[in-house]
């Protein structure tokens, strides 16, 4: 598999950060989003006003129909909120071909089915090869290019590692896996931590308490 040319479905500030990460590896990158205000100002200014502060790489180009966003590309990285998923999914469903990886790049949970991401995706797309990526990682990090580390998980292995190389760069290094459900539940649970041990910090609880929050959780 020749992975060259990935469509970012989402222009908020993951998927504006994530489309920067692949054009560093050297990839083509295009980028589309519901929000057409958006993506015309993205396309004159090189900015997003969901990354303040941060111009958007001008190699990445801005589509602005999904149709033409998706056409010809190799890999689709879908960047929408958890709830958001579903909709977006059944708009890329028709427009993709078989095989074609899709990673999926929200953490959550459907409300009300308790569906995962990569279960939301196949029911509307199922001849697409699912993905996740997942992990520790903030937009405006990764945009700003500080050194990031994540998890991006296929159902087979080699897919999961051709999509790494594809990716990956000198600072956002991808480690492959073959487990999407562990993928998604840590990258469900580890918002709920988050919140946890913000509040160990703002009790003045200490590190110590910190520490074993993180180790438990």
């Amino acid at each position: 598999m020749t992975i060259q040319r990935i469509a970012v479905i989402g222009a908020g500030a993951w998927g504006a950060a994530l489309a920067d990460v692949v054009v560093r590896a050297g990839r083509t990158a295009t980028i589309w989003d519901r929000d057409g205000d958006l993506l015309a100002s993205m396309r004159t200014t090189r900015m997003n006003s969901r990354l303040p502060g941060l111009e958007i790489d001008w190699r990445i180009d801005v589509k602005m129909r999904l149709e033409e966003a998706v056409a010809d590309v190799d890999a689709v990285l879908l960047v929408v909120p958890a709830q958001a998923l579903r909709d977006a999914a059944r708009r890329l469903g028709p427009l993709v071909p078989a095989g074609m990886p899709v990673i999926t790049a929200a953490k959550g949970i459907e409300r009300g089915t308790g569906r995962f991401m990569t279960e939301v995706l196949t029911e509307l797309a199922p001849q697409v090869e699912p993905a996740i990526l997942s992990g520790p990682s903030f937009a405006a990090d990764v945009a700003k290019g500080v050194p990031t580390a994540i998890t991006l998980a296929a159902r087979e292995e080699t897919i999961a590692a051709q999509l790494c190389a594809a990716i990956g760069s000198a600072t956002f290094r991808p480690y492959h896996s073959t487990d999407i459900r562990g993928v998604e539940i840590g990258g469900a649970a580890k918002n709920v931590l988050a919140i946890a041990t913000g509040i160990v910090a703002g009790r003045g609880l200490g590190p110590s308490a910190a520490a074993a929050l993180i180790t438990r959780g």
